[in-house]
């Protein structure tokens, strides 16, 4: 692996003695007039383009260093854009003896479109897989010019043809399902050649495996379908979240073909996997090697690993960040293997984009199982010896309780001390580690984990009662795509079973689940469920911003509260398997001047809460009334 990506810096003594030069490649591509931080660094690459010597000759720009590095094909070139400065087309000029050569570079001016807006405790989620969502553009949906040429639905392993005007056909239908922003798996360009892992012959179409950042997968619809996707969200009150990956790219990167110097990728003696082992970067005991190979090593051989203590590739992935935001408008970022990332990058890179875009909502994937180790990701209140920045993060330790929770009910677990939602109750007694828990991202499966429904049995009652946890307890619940039409499988044998096309997303599928005709009473049921429950969430503050209580779970009784001055909201969930009444003596702390309530799930009214009727395996959310 090592001889792999080194092989271009082998070959540098001849480029050095290039007769000519030329630039094929300026990132980013474009800035703005405008910006909070003025300066810029731009990636200049093409053959011999270090050997040429720069001037920047427009009003308002001011070329400050040029720095040239191990590789003569990139030379670095740091800018300052005064807020005078004019958009237009910058020349930027390299002169090598009698040779010019002159690249334009576009400064534009800045649009009042939303962007950065966030993402909150009153907003629901909605994950999709673009390649696996919709189909709206049959003709992107493969290029002979790509490395991977294929498409082919037959083949769980291969790209599917999804793309983003399919997703932008199906808003109508989030907005009624009452999903307030969406979350795509990477749209960025991975012109991938197949991967051939563990026998199988794969595709990229997950999106993880970046080779050129200020590219959308042109077989998603390019720049301009994303850019246009963003908008018909904005327009019906939806936000987007994108997914940003800044450990790894993919190995046929534009940069990792002809990398710039060694030191732009984590490189050692031999090919080095990572432990994937989250422990050795808390541990006060961890052995250094531990914590190195965790951080250093490459999570798997094709995605190369990048340094971001090279302040060349820091400064290219936060630029690339900031662009992102300011290009496409959208509003909050979902961060990829955050633990494996050099934490006091990540720090840096959430600073700069919080500084341009206040209200953006940041969230990392780091896929813990205690509540210590998911606080060293966010901002705490742990006196750890580094101190996180990141305003929220994936609740990995909550999806796990809620599981452990439901895989319990209707058993002898559920009246124990540790079984049942003890789980759930043990999870949430633990957010004083966070400053903020609120803005935690809830989910109960992804596109990594066994879906939900197969989760908890194909059980109905226990998928209700999940779906009630996750819409109601505190954070910003996230959904993944099909939960809602009981899309179900585990991940053994392979992921691709957990990421099949949503039906009725492609023209000519023989089931349209996308419309209550398509889906079957136990589809509609448990969209209808959802759609309920959702709108009542949107609708009310209560849920969004209101205080947490919980009360221990006694006997298979869990019972929370979620109030504040506009309302109080009782969820009681029945986690065994025989009906139960409730006395609510024990809850006058937060009962107290109530004495009706409305069933929000059924609409029926209650005129005594003395005491609540539960039926078995089932959780009831009241609305309290005076």
């Amino acid at each position: 692996m090592k001889k792999r990506y080194l092989l271009p810096l082998l070959l540098l003594p001849l480029l050095a003695n290039a007769q000519t030069a030329s630039i094929d490649r300026v990132n980013p591509t474009n800035w703005w007039v405008g910006m909070k931080n003025p300066n810029v660094q731009l990636i200049v690459h093409g053959p011999g383009a270090g050997t040429l010597a720069y001037t920047v000759n427009y009003p308002g720009v001011k070329l400050v260093k040029t720095s040239t590095v191990e590789n003569p094909n990139y030379a670095f070139l740091d800018l300052t854009i005064a807020p005078t400065a004019k958009p237009g087309r910058v020349p930027l000029v390299g002169k090598k003896g009698t040779q010019t050569v002159t690249q334009s570079w576009e400064i534009k001016a800045r649009d009042n479109s939303p962007k950065g807006q966030g993402v909150t405790a009153a907003d629901f989620i909605y994950l999709a897989m673009p390649d696996r969502f919709a189909n709206g553009d049959p003709a992107n949906d493969k290029f002979a010019d790509m490395r991977d040429p294929n498409m082919d639905r037959a083949n769980p392993f291969f790209r599917h043809g999804g793309d983003l005007a399919g997703a932008a056909q199906r808003i109508p239908y989030l907005k009624d399902l009452g999903v307030t922003a969406v979350w795509f798996t990477p749209v960025l360009e991975n012109n991938q050649p197949l991967t051939n892992e563990g026998g199988t012959m794969r595709a990229s179409y997950h999106g993880y495996g970046f080779t050129d950042q200020y590219n959308v997968d042109k077989r998603f619809g390019g720049n301009a379908a994303y850019k246009s996707y963003v908008q018909q969200a904005h327009a019906a009150g939806l936000k987007v979240v994108q997914d940003a990956v800044y450990n790894h790219v993919g190995n046929t990167h534009w940069f990792v073909q002809d990398l710039p110097m060694k030191s732009w990728l984590h490189q050692w003696p031999s090919y080095t996997n990572t432990t994937y082992r989250y422990n050795p970067i808390t541990d006060p005991h961890a052995a250094q090697i531990d914590r190195k190979i965790t951080l250093d090593g490459w999570f798997v051989p094709f995605l190369p690993d990048l340094n971001q203590q090279n302040s060349y590739v820091a400064n290219y992935l936060i630029e690339n960040a900031i662009w992102c935001v300011e290009n496409f408008g959208v509003d909050a970022w979902r961060v990829d293997t955050y633990l494996y990332n050099d934490q006091p990058f990540m720090n840096r890179c959430n600073a700069a984009l919080l500084a341009e875009y206040p209200r953006i909502h940041l969230f990392g994937e780091s896929a813990v199982t205690n509540s210590i180790d998911q606080a060293y990701y966010t901002r705490s209140k742990i006196d750890f010896p580094f101190k996180s920045n990141q305003p929220g993060a994936l609740d990995f330790v909550l999806e796990g309780a809620m599981l452990a929770g439901l895989k319990d009910v209707g058993t002898p677990a559920v009246a124990g001390w540790n079984g049942g939602a003890q789980h759930v109750y043990q999870s949430l007694a633990q957010d004083v580690v966070y400053q903020d828990p609120t803005k935690l991202v809830t989910f109960l499966d992804n596109h990594d984990h066994n879906r939900f429904l197969s989760e908890v049995g194909d059980d109905l009652d226990k998928y209700k009662m999940g779906l009630t946890w996750l819409l109601t307890t505190r954070g910003i619940p996230s959904m993944y795509y099909g939960t809602e039409i009981l899309m179900k499988n585990f991940k053994d044998p392979t992921d691709a079973e957990v990421r099949k096309d949503f039906p009725g997303g492609w023209a000519g599928d023989k089931e349209n689940k996308f419309a209550a005709a398509g889906r079957s009473a136990r589809e509609n049921e448990a969209f209808d469920f959802v759609k309920k429950l959702a709108t009542y969430r949107r609708d009310h503050k209560v849920l969004h911003t209101g205080k947490l209580m919980q009360y221990l779970p006694e006997n298979g009784l869990y019972v929370y509260f979620r109030y504040d001055a506009t309302g109080t909201v009782l969820v009681a969930s029945n986690t065994t398997d025989k009906a139960a009444s409730l006395p609510t003596a024990r809850f006058s702390e937060r009962m107290a001047g109530f004495n009706k309530a409305r069933n929000v799930l059924t609409g029926e009214s209650l005129n005594s809460l003395a005491t609540l009727q539960l039926p078995a395996k089932t959780a009831v959310v009241l609305e309290l009334l005076k």
